[in-house]
């Protein structure tokens, strides 16, 4: 369609000259122009169309020309662009003309300028806030060489860096104003003023006077930790004067209700209460050296009372007995005593839980006892509503902790001893001989009473003439009836009963002797029982007997309940109370 518009336009060209040459010959003809002036004519209208056909020939070839050379050199400038943006090479299109591709090169050459100007705005907004962050947090710049222009992953790259710059900062700023806020809060509780560049500079109202860098962090977290460490020696020292006026105010008898006004009055730093405290100590110590022996007394008083709670033997408290016996009061008496107080309150502080396990295992030791002296009680059997089961049940748990306990407190005092490097004494002995002391001393208590009881039954057995009682009189005691037995309660009567059972036997029945008869055998007479009592006139109980090669040095409750279980009659229906006792 186009080259048809141009042909007819070419056409119609053609023809418009020749219609113009027309008329100019009939204008000629009018006017009568010869030939020759015609042909002259003529030729000057050519001429003139040639040469402005030429001169427009002319400029379309510049313009041929120019537009080529401007393809060269875009397609140049793109090349470069591209490499410099680290982009593709820019890809011709096919089957375009001259003009087309010129324009689609120059407008892809102005795309790529206009991106590369955003980019290096872009570049330099961006360095700009890397260069601050960096000088604020001391930290590297991201590195793009200069005079180069980045490209989009590099731009990435490095809002990602300003990114993590900002929350690092963010971060830091959170901790500069943590610690700046502690140091300050840490100087006015103890009432401390700034002393050193760095203090005044942690405590000042700048807050742009810090770069915020990992130096600078250490060094107000050092600062800090000083400041605590100073605020807890104010306190350990203040605790120390507070605990030194409360026992000189104890020592002088000084009312309470002006001690605890005092304790109670308000305060405002660390510093100035320590100041109050130190001054009241140096008023009470004036006050203590004008009563020396009231003073000294209490602390006497004060230091047997934690002996005892230490559980001392006379050994132990034997190197300090000149100065606890000496009346000459002297200051120098007061501070040894006041030295000796200190140290005693340090060693029960250090052994307080195996005391509190040795004052559990007396207590539990009292109640074993109280249970041991109670099974053997005849009269208990009196009781009713359900007091002797619960009894029974009781016994049962105490026997059964003791042991556990014992076996607490040994691993105790050995994992003590091995740190301390030193004994675990209780009043003179080692723990364990001490307990072995008390188990010793409670088995010989019983074959003591034991021993006793047989003596007054045998005693109790001998034959004894009945008195004559006046013709007429009715007899004032009911003679007791002889209790028949079964061959199997007969064989109970060997020395192996215990002593709960004879006790046992001996209160339930009214009458000063039992005859214990077999049926087919007549029961045995006075005379023959005396005679019996008298070929064993020390007769031994069951513990006794196993103790008579050797006695054990040491004794627990475990060895206790054995030897009952070695020595008793397996072949005996024992009563209630050996069947408690075991």
């Amino acid at each position: 369609m186009g080259s048809r518009k141009s042909e007819a336009l070419a056409f119609s060209l053609v023809s418009g000259i020749n219609h113009a040459m027309a008329r100019l010959v009939d204008i000629w003809d009018s006017i009568g122009i010869m030939e020759d002036q015609r042909i002259e004519r003529m030729q000057t209208v050519k001429k003139h169309i040639e040469d402005l056909l030429r001169d427009m020939i002319t400029e379309e070839e510049t313009l041929r020309h120019r537009i080529r050379t401007s393809i060269i050199t875009t397609q140049k400038e793109l090349e470069t662009l591209c490499l410099e943006m680290s982009m593709d090479p820019y890809r011709l299109e096919e089957d375009l003309t001259v003009l087309q591709l010129e324009k689609n090169l120059r407008c892809q050459l102005e795309t790529l300028q206009k991106e590369k100007n955003e980019r290096l705005r872009e570049l330099n907004d961006l360095r700009q806030q890397d260069e601050e962050l960096c000088v604020t947090l001391c930290s590297t710049p991201y590195y793009i060489p200069s005079g180069s222009l980045p490209s989009q992953t590099q731009l990435q790259e490095l809002k990602e860096h300003i990114k993590n710059l900002s929350v690092e900062k963010e971060s830091r700023v959170k901790v500069f104003s943590g610690l700046r806020e502690d140091i300050k809060n840490l100087m006015d509780e103890m009432g401390h003023e700034p002393e050193t560049s760095l203090e005044r500079d942690s405590v000042g109202s700048d807050t742009d006077i810090f770069l915020l860098t990992h130096e600078n962090i250490q060094a107000l977290k050092l600062l800090l930790s000083q400041l605590e460490i100073k605020k807890e020696s104010l306190i350990s020292s203040r605790d120390k004067l507070k605990n030194r006026a409360t026992s000189l105010w104890h020592r002088l008898s000084y009312p309470e209700e002006e001690a605890e006004e005092f304790k109670q009055e308000a305060l405002s730093t660390l510093s100035d209460d320590l100041r109050r405290w130190r001054n009241t100590v140096e008023r009470l110590e004036v006050l203590q050296r004008a009563r020396l022996e009231e003073v000294i007394d209490k602390v006497r008083q004060e230091l047997v009372v934690l002996w005892d709670k230490c559980m001392f033997g006379p050994e132990q408290r034997e190197p300090f007995n000149a100065h606890f016996c000496d009346n000459n009061y002297t200051e120098e008496l007061l501070l040894l005593h006041d030295s000796e107080l200190l140290k005693m309150k340090g060693v029960y502080e250090a052994a307080r839980p195996l005391l509190e396990g040795v004052e559990k295992w007396e207590r539990h030791w009292v109640l074993f006892q109280d249970f041991e002296r109670k099974a053997a009680d005849p009269n208990r059997f009196s009781n009713r509503g359900g007091a002797l089961l619960k009894e029974s049940k009781d016994r049962a748990k105490v026997q059964k902790l003791l042991p556990k306990l014992e076996e607490e407190l040994k691993t105790h005092v050995e994992a003590w001893e091995k740190t301390q490097g030193s004994p675990f004494l209780l009043k003179g002995q080692r723990v364990m001989e001490y307990i072995s002391k008390q188990w010793e001393e409670h088995r010989m208590q019983k074959d003591k009473e034991k021993n006793e009881r047989m003596s007054k039954k045998a005693d109790s057995s001998h034959f004894k003439t009945p008195t004559k009682r006046p013709h007429g009189q009715a007899n004032s005691s009911v003679t007791p009836s002889k209790i028949r037995k079964t061959p199997s309660q007969a064989a109970l009567r060997t020395p192996t009963m215990s002593s709960s059972s004879i006790s046992s036997s001996v209160s339930t029945s009214n009458v000063s002797s039992t005859f214990l008869c077999v049926p087919g055998k007549p029961p045995l007479s006075a005379k023959q029982r005396t005679k019996t009592i008298e070929t064993c006139p020390n007769p031994r109980t069951p513990l006794q007997e196993s103790n008579s090669d050797k006695k054990p040095s040491s004794i627990s409750y475990a060895d206790f309940t054995n030897e009952l279980s070695k020595k008793a009659n397996h072949n005996a229906i024992l009563n209630s109370t050996v069947k408690d006792m075991l």
